[in-house]
């Protein structure tokens, strides 16, 4: 059976530099054999987390229920079917778009965190059962994004907080000069071998 590859783009911007390198991503895999799919986030409805916690109440390893009727749970749906799991965002404001900081504070329901513990959150499950890409951009320089923006952590733990083991990090630089950059080739091949290592049993 082929492995199932879900890209989740949080750019707002469609065949910009995240939506490119994610799709570049995807179509490696594909071309390797795998099957995938891909969520725009902008397109979605994902209401902001109120920090209820009603989520966090429900023992067990599934994901706690939100108060919310809205796109997630469906997101979530695709995402367990996967094997694999690109994920893309920018860099605004030295730290990943609201976008994807929606997405990503919704994801509390991973975590059992009664009322009457006294400590922090638990994750339900600390097994990492499918592998990661990470992909963000920023105006500057590549070496940067690393150290002087959150975006990678914040993407890492977005993945490792749905399950999975990044094996893959693309921080591409200097995309702020135009409306529409260009990926740069050096980029563009680096995706393509994630997307293979994606595929990859």
């Amino acid at each position: 059976m082929p492995r199932k590859v879900l890209g989740i783009v949080g750019s707002y911007r469609k065949g910009g530099a995240i939506d490119t390198l994610v799709s570049e991503v995807l179509r490696a895999a594909g071309e390797a054999g795998a099957e995938t799919t891909k969520i725009y986030l902008v397109d979605r409805r994902i209401e902001f987390c109120t920090n209820c916690r009603r989520c966090t109440q429900v023992r067990g390893p599934d994901p706690g229920p939100c108060l919310h009727n809205d796109d997630l749970a469906e997101i979530l749906r695709a995402y367990r079917l996967s094997d694999g799991l690109v994920l893309g965002a920018p860099v605004n404001f030295f730290n990943l778009n609201a976008l994807t900081r929606r997405f990503m504070e919704r994801l509390v329901c991973f975590a059992y965190w009664p009322w009457e513990s006294h400590g922090g959150p638990a994750m339900r499950s600390k097994a990492k059962t499918k592998s990661a890409v990470l992909v963000t951009s920023a105006a500057m320089p590549g070496p940067l994004i690393r150290w002087a923006t959150g975006a990678v952590r914040a993407l890492r733990i977005t993945a490792t907080t749905l399950g999975a083991r990044p094996i893959a990090t693309l921080a591409v630089g200097l995309m702020g000069d135009e409306e529409r950059p260009s990926v740069p080739e050096r980029a563009l091949r680096r995706a393509r071998a994630a997307g293979r290592r994606l595929a990859a049993p």
